[in-house]
């Protein structure tokens, strides 16, 4: 996620703040939470059972999904002009 955002070790001991231009804030928009999959990570051998990977469900771009979760169609998946309708 930090590469997506542009964020490297310039970054560091910055404080959230606009006039850094790294800040959080509410969108107007905010994606429900039934839209977003918790689930535990993959790819890792220690505390594999923690829950600290999130994803999409409309998403097509999702390595490896929760069980039962498929794919969504082309038409009903997340893509940048749709992120309004979420």
């Amino acid at each position: 996620m930090a590469k997506r955002f542009g964020l490297n070790r310039n970054f560091d001991n910055l404080l959230l703040s606009p006039a850094n231009d790294y800040w959080l804030t509410e969108g107007e928009n905010l994606t429900s939470m039934e839209n977003i999959v918790q689930t535990t990570r993959i790819g890792i051998s220690q505390a594999k059972d923690i829950r600290w990977r999130w994803y999409l469900k409309s998403s097509r771009s999702v390595s490896k999904r929760v069980r039962g979760d498929r794919i969504p169609p082309k038409n009903k998946c997340w893509s940048p002009s749709t992120f309004e309708e979420l």
